[in-house]
């Protein structure tokens, strides 16, 4: 783990004619990684969308407030999930784990592994149990490109996205970083062409928190000329709120055929959150009350075992 603590930093650029969030996630990838027992390009696919998901969940007011990014694609990938909270508490997975290679893995170009798609982007406000869901098609195989034209095509906004992941001679990540910034209805164009400029230079986020570096130092290197604000500050981390009643539930709305055979065993029954890849077991005793409960014999407040 690193030294630094992970976390987003809101500011604002060109007297609030541009917003920004800048996140350092390095120790939210490598317990993403550990979590879900990822190889490099695993990592490297997923990390991508938690950066990401962080960067979108920023202007969540409600800490319960989600926003969730999808991709579901022909490539090997297959589609992944990642979703935030307006806490900063991220969690997801891939669709495909391992991620299947023909040969080698020869540059960090992930255009050929996602293929031809979609790029969701879901915001569930508070207990709501409609989201607000806008899609578009995959264009150019890179989550940060096509997070951006998701923005430019569904809200109109025009907005630069980079995402960064630093890997040392072992293939663990070592840095871990990304940053949005999105003009303000009325910014004047020259702003917009300057603000490009300084992105073009913009050095490797990975590897500039591998080496130390500090967010609210890279603002005014990068970003001096424009006279970054800086809003806030707040935690990023890895966080799933499962739990085995939360599973309990959902095997309540199995199948009543399919609740039938569980209950037969073989026991345990062995269940897992996608989400974080925390197992949850269900002996006998446990598959017999849910049993019950679905019948309409058993008395919920009881729980399981």
């Amino acid at each position: 783990m690193s030294e630094q603590t992970d976390g987003r930093t809101r500011f604002l650029l060109g007297d609030k004619a541009v917003r920004g969030v800048l996140v350092r996630g390095t120790d939210l990838v490598n317990e993403m990684r550990a979590r879900h027992g990822l190889g490099l390009l695993e990592t490297l696919v997923l990390g991508h969308a938690y950066l990401a998901a962080a960067l979108l969940s920023t202007t969540l007011k409600g800490d319960k407030d989600r926003r969730a990014l999808r991709i579901e694609c022909s490539g090997p990938i297959k589609g992944l999930v990642a979703e935030a909270n307006g806490a900063g508490e991220v969690r997801g997975y891939l669709r495909q784990n391992p991620i299947p290679l023909e040969k080698p893995l020869e540059s960090f170009d992930l255009t050929p592994f996602f293929g031809a798609g979609f790029l969701s982007v879901s915001t569930h406000l508070g207990g709501g149990s409609q989201p607000f869901t806008g899609t578009i098609m995959l264009e150019h195989g890179n989550l940060a490109l096509d997070l951006s034209q998701y923005f430019q095509t569904s809200e109109q906004t025009p907005t630069a996205i980079a995402l960064s992941i630093q890997f040392d001679n072992e293939g663990l990540p070592v840095g871990a970083g990304g940053l949005l910034l999105q003009a303000m209805p009325g910014v004047e164009p020259v702003l917009m062409g300057e603000l490009e400029e300084c992105l073009a230079g913009l050095p490797s986020l990975g590897r500039y928190f591998a080496e130390g570096g500090e967010p609210e130092a890279l603002l005014t290197e990068q970003f001096g000329v424009f006279q970054p604000e800086i809003l806030t500050t707040t935690p990023v981390l890895f966080s799933c709120p499962c739990s085995k009643e939360n599973i309990s539930a959902r095997l309540l709305t199995l199948p009543e055929k399919d609740l039938d055979e569980l209950r037969s065993g073989p026991f345990p029954v062995e269940t897992c959150c996608h989400y974080c890849n925390t197992t949850y077991l269900f002996d006998r005793q446990d598959m017999e009350a849910l049993w019950l409960e679905r019948a309409g014999l058993g008395d919920p407040s009881t729980g399981s075992g």
